[in-house]
């Protein structure tokens, strides 16, 4: 992990969190009116486009207090690998969770906070260093998993005030992410003697997708779907 990384990622979620403490404060200045205009409204053609508003906003001050110190923890974890990924991370994630909720969910009760992403990253974290076959990226998630276990029991439907599927989407995201956006896996023919591939666990994560050595060259397969969301993420200047 590279001090330059860690600070990026602490910064991306400085940011997240100052912002929808600012938006809080200005929703509970108007009465909670922004809940009720930019959350999501199952079913609504004309609301569908709330789903990447609906993470910014929050029913009540405890509401938001509850999900910081989770989102911050989880959202460095996720990001410290690169604020390009995280965005697309987010993304997925936000857009997995938005519309479970807006295709699952029944009545006309509006959905609003991060507990989406809180469950995307979540599910992010813990299973990237097994798509990564990461050591550093295993152990955070392992230790990520073993400090908030206790978001899951949140998940199960039925209990009062909380949208099961929005966390249940979000973790969905997370997993879906971490695979789509895994790292390229290098494979390493060993020059001299019979061909042999080599495919093993980084401390770094910092994989190539081609080595060559000693006249003998390894290609690696890549998951062309997070090359060409990252590639579009390179054009926006992200």
């Amino acid at each position: 992990m590279s001090l330059r990384n860690l600070r990026n990622a602490l910064l991306a979620m400085g940011v997240f969190l100052a912002l929808i403490w600012i938006l809080q404060a200005a929703n509970w200045a108007d009465g909670y009116r922004l809940d009720q205009e930019y959350g999501i409204l199952p079913h609504s053609i004309g609301r569908i486009q709330d789903i990447f508003t609906a993470p910014f906003l929050h029913a009540s001050w405890g509401h938001i207090e509850g999900n910081s110190v989770p989102l911050f923890m989880l959202g460095v974890a996720a990001a410290y690998r690169g604020i390009r990924r995280f965005l697309a991370v987010t993304l997925l994630v936000a857009i997995v969770s938005g519309l479970t909720v807006w295709l699952f969910q029944g009545g006309n009760v509006v959905t609003v906070g991060a507990s989406g992403i809180i469950f995307g990253y979540f599910g992010y974290v813990l299973v990237r260093g097994i798509f990564d076959r990461n050591l550093l990226d295993l152990a955070i998630g392992i230790l990520a998993g073993a400090a908030y276990w206790g978001i899951l029991a949140v998940a199960i439907p039925g209990t009062p005030g909380i949208s099961w599927l929005a966390h249940l989407g979000g973790l969905v995201g997370g997993v879906l992410a971490g695979w789509l956006l895994r790292a390229h896996s290098s494979q390493v023919a060993v020059a001299g003697g019979p061909s042999g591939l080599l495919s093993g666990w980084t401390l770094t994560g910092q994989q190539e997708d081609t080595v060559s050595r000693g006249g003998a060259t390894g290609t690696a397969a890549g998951s062309q779907a997070a090359d060409d969301l990252l590639r579009q993420l390179d054009d926006m200047g992200l």
